[in-house]
């Protein structure tokens, strides 16, 4: 008996060990640089159709949970609410660009550098472009009130904001607008907007955790001088899919990601300035985390780096995909990244290690404070 239990578990072992999948998932994730950005067609697009297909081809793949184990460790009690399934996206490949922008004091001339980035980045296939953390003016709280813009008004009192509908609407391309100071009665708020191709604003978020540090020696910034602190989470569907936003800060805290992705996120947007102390250390760290840990795509936007500013930004734009693997990135200089999204990779990689069917709801729970509240 002994011998015939070892040779059926050594014959298990081998044929996975052997499957075309296994060879598949662990392949070094190659880097796409700049240079090496493909070239859109319309061959490339996918409609909902196609992604229904391939999350039928996914689940042909897919291993069961033991149901005693599912009903012992209540996965789904993880999370609560329960987690939303993974909505089918309007497309499943797309191109996304990421504008890595050198910010000046002078904001008019900020605003047109910006409209023509994402010109060039819409020119190179970009159906979703995303811009750098306070890039219409400098980072400082002594700039924030000056640089701040009434966003709900709009027009001539939120003229960043204006070119951002006016381009997105023109070019039928979705937008994360990076983020701007924002005046909102007597407060201020470091602010997210999300245009639709429609030109409409379609979402804005107000980073919720403020950079309040102090690094003896190294940096020292304490946001909440001028600025508010944001009570929302955002998650916004768009024309190319679900989008959680974070701003910068955000990006160190796991719940907010979490949150995000048991809302049903394929994508989280950080448009982010991290500085030459954190930046080196923790930047792609925290992307790959952030991704692996959820398994979807993460997207970050940085300024370029000006080593005369008074904050100098680290730089590294970078996309990472749903397996934590580093897609596209570039170095601190001014640079437009044009990369591909795949979403059939998210269903493909949570197939490959099914976590969300494996997490201890008798053990531990994160609660989405607002849906909680909103059911």
């Amino acid at each position: 008996m002994k011998s015939a239990i070892s040779s059926l578990i050594s014959s298990r072992n081998f044929n996975l060990h052997r499957s075309s999948l296994s060879f598949s998932i662990f392949r070094r994730p190659s880097l796409l640089l700049p240079s090496q950005f493909p070239v859109i067609s319309t061959d490339d697009k996918a409609t909902g159709a196609n992604f229904t297909s391939l999350r039928r081809k996914c689940r042909f793949h897919s291993t069961k949970s033991s149901p005693i184990m599912a009903s012992s460790f209540n996965p789904e009690q993880a999370r609560s609410p329960p987690a939303v399934p993974l909505p089918i996206p309007p497309v499943t490949k797309f191109k996304i660009g990421l504008c890595q922008l050198t910010v000046t004091p002078d904001k008019q001339r900020n605003i047109e550098h910006a409209r023509k980035a994402i010109e060039e980045a819409v020119g190179k296939g970009a159906q979703l472009v995303v811009l750098p953390e306070i890039w219409n003016g400098p980072y400082s709280n002594d700039s924030f009130p000056v640089y701040a813009e009434d966003i709900e008004a709009g027009g001539d009192a939120s003229p960043s904001t204006a070119m951002l509908s006016e381009v997105s609407r023109r070019l039928k391309v979705t937008i994360v607008g990076g983020s701007i100071a924002e005046r909102s009665g007597d407060k201020l708020y470091n602010a997210c907007c999300i245009f639709g191709t429609d030109g409409k604003l379609k979402a804005k978020h107000r980073k919720i955790h403020l950079f309040d540090i102090d690094i003896p020696g190294k940096i020292t910034f304490i946001e909440s001088k001028t600025l508010t602190a944001g009570q929302t989470p955002t998650v916004v569907d768009t024309e190319v899919g679900r989008i959680g936003i974070g701003i910068c800060y955000d990006i160190r805290f796991q719940e907010l990601a979490m949150i995000y992705a048991a809302r049903g996120a394929h994508l989280i947007c950080y448009p982010g300035a991290f500085n030459m102390t954190t930046g080196p250390l923790h930047w792609e760290l925290l992307q790959r985390a952030r991704a692996a840990d959820n398994q979807l795509y993460v997207a970050t936007c940085s300024p370029a780096r000006d080593v005369g500013a008074g904050y100098v930004a680290w730089g590294h734009s970078t996309l990472v995909g749903p397996f934590g693997e580093v897609l596209a990135t570039t170095e601190h200089d001014e640079a437009i990244i044009i990369a591909e999204i795949d979403y059939s990779l998210i269903e493909l990689r949570r197939t490959n290690l099914p976590l969300l069917k494996q997490k201890r709801g008798d053990l531990y729970q994160l609660v989405d404070v607002e849906r909680l509240k909103s059911e």
